[in-house]
């Protein structure tokens, strides 16, 4: 695979002498077992994977290279080139401008850009509605573009089903930069709608067996579904593509769930005629993370640090799979370990960060732990493990 030139600041000698070495002995990744580290008296057990993927190391390494190539020109982000604070917040220290947020909230009017200004796709793609504006700027949109290529390939399969009349479910969080640029290029050659979770794919199989009325679908997916929806006819041929970073065990059950359906409504020998096979279309680095996080929730463990932007999809999954088996807290960085006694962290069912004291069980040897999502850089879980040793050892 490609090594990416990025910023020093971003990577960790330890953390990539374990990784280097794990690969070295499982350059197949069959095992995905964690790494075990002692330090006195504190096992450290870290993912066999976690940290920057694929498409945000191709990322980082376009924006940076776009600032040392173009010193004399203004650098514009459409939004967070990641999730990740740290990232963002050094991009931005190196002049480059955001445009928006990640929910859509203008920060720069599009009136404000000329065609000599330089704007980043960011990793997450953007919506056809978004890169005609930038066209019709006469803004360079493919120099520039930083779209992770597996959230391309999941856009390529969906113009694959939909060229065949099958409209697209999409498995994602409807706010999600990466879902909204999705069901916009879905959009484009076909009918969609968004669905969450398993829960609103319950639902959208009641309505496609007649269980409710069928009108019960405008409104509860209002906003979530693509102009023109006709109901009668829009649900007889569907296929399953997801936000990159959901859960694959979910995606999965909703995939099956929908593909039940439709033999139940159409019978199994018509299946192909009303059901895509899509397979998965998770991104490798979804996948060896969250089977990663599986593996190390199987440990003995006293509790596990998750360590990430809070707002990052992926990560806050690997904390779901976690939290099931010990006690998990989400961090930004080292910062939020205050003490032996206290801690702050990120409640992902309240979506809030908050205080827990006395949070370490009353032991002197401690089991513990690690991973980080897909836009952490590893330095930042170098720091959380020195900062773990600091309080403890």
């Amino acid at each position: 695979m490609k090594k990416f030139d990025i910023p020093v600041h971003y990577r960790s000698s330890v953390i990539s002498e374990l990784k280097a070495k794990r690969k070295l002995e499982d350059p197949r990744k069959q095992d995905f077992s964690p790494t075990e580290v002692e330090i006195g008296n504190i096992k450290f057990l870290i993912a066999r994977h976690f940290g920057f993927c694929y498409g945000v190391e191709n990322a980082i390494e376009i924006a940076y290279k776009t600032l040392n190539d173009n010193p004399d020109r203004r650098i514009f982000l459409l939004s967070e080139m990641i999730h990740n604070p740290f990232v963002n917040e050094d991009l931005n220290s190196h002049g480059i401008k955001f445009i928006m947020d990640n929910y859509g909230n203008q920060f720069v009017d599009w009136n404000e850009l000329t065609s000599n200004d330089i704007v980043i796709i960011p990793a997450f793609g953007t919506t056809l509605e978004i890169e005609n504006i930038l066209i019709q700027k006469k803004i360079d949109t493919k120099t520039y573009n930083t779209t992770c290529p597996f959230v391309e390939k999941v856009w390529n399969r969906a113009a694959q089903i939909g060229n065949e009349n099958y409209t697209i479910i999409i498995h994602g969080k409807a706010k999600h930069e990466e879902t909204k640029a999705t069901f916009s290029h879905a959009s484009k050659n076909s009918k969609a709608v968004i669905i969450k979770d398993i829960k609103e794919a319950e639902v959208l199989s009641k309505i496609i067996l007649n269980d409710v009325d069928k009108n019960y679908f405008y409104t509860f997916f209002e906003n979530k579904f693509s102009h023109g929806f006709d109901i009668n006819k829009d649900l007889e041929k569907i296929g399953v593509v997801n936000q990159t970073t959901m859960l694959a065990s979910e995606t999965q059950a909703i995939a099956d769930l929908l593909k039940q359906t439709m033999i139940k409504k159409y019978g199994e020998e018509n299946l192909k005629n009303h059901f895509a096979d899509t397979r998965d279309t998770l991104c490798y680095a979804t996948n060896d993370n969250q089977s990663s996080a599986i593996a190390l929730s199987n440990e003995n463990a006293d509790f596990a640090f998750v360590v990430g932007g809070y707002n990052s999809s992926n990560t806050s999954h690997l904390v779901e799979l976690l939290e099931k088996s010990f006690p998990t807290y989400f961090i930004s960085d080292a910062s939020k370990i205050k003490s032996r006694d206290e801690i702050l962290h990120f409640d992902i069912h309240n979506q809030a960060e908050t205080k827990s004291i006395n949070y370490l069980p009353n032991k002197n040897n401690f089991t513990i732990a690690i991973t980080s999502g897909a836009s952490c850089p590893d330095s930042i879980v170098d720091e959380v493990i020195n900062r773990i040793v600091e309080i403890l050892n």
